[in-house]
């Protein structure tokens, strides 16, 4: 048998569980003339325990209209967020901060992610955060 030829990569950032057939799933997964609810069933019964907080989704599209997914979690924008309690980032991260964070929250987050991130230790994986939080106008203390 030949492999199957990859026609798409697709990502999105939708609720989990709460994925449903409207925009965004519905109308990206319809342009590629999927069956969605193939997708949204198995997505919001393995997503159950992110309930309302978005993950991050790979979707990839064969030319046979079969697909396979991937969930990757919570985006560390939002998990920098929830942890220092702040609701989004700053407009001119490099002159209005909006928080600290602390080397023990970076590591905490790190862990987390630490299997999507190009890292290959726990140092490295905590600058990659630290990063994100930087550019998110957070500063970062330690």
């Amino acid at each position: 048998m030949a492999e199957k030829q990859v026609s798409g990569n697709l990502k999105l950032r939708i609720p989990g569980g709460k994925a449903t057939a409207g925009p965004p799933v519905g109308s990206t997964l319809g342009q590629w003339g999927l069956n969605m609810m193939d997708f949204i069933n198995p997505f919001n019964e393995a997503t159950k325990e992110y309930q309302g907080k978005d993950v991050i989704v790979h979707i990839k599209v064969y030319d046979d209209r079969t697909f396979d997914w991937v969930c990757l979690g919570r985006p560390v924008d939002d998990l920098i967020r929830e942890k220092i309690k702040i609701a989004k980032g700053s407009g001119k991260p490099n002159t209005e901060k909006v928080g600290k964070i602390s080397r023990a929250d970076l590591e905490e987050i790190a862990k987390i992610k630490m299997d999507q991130l190009n890292a290959i230790d726990l140092d490295g994986a905590v600058k990659v955060i630290a990063g994100t939080a930087r550019s998110m106008g957070v500063e970062v203390e330690g």
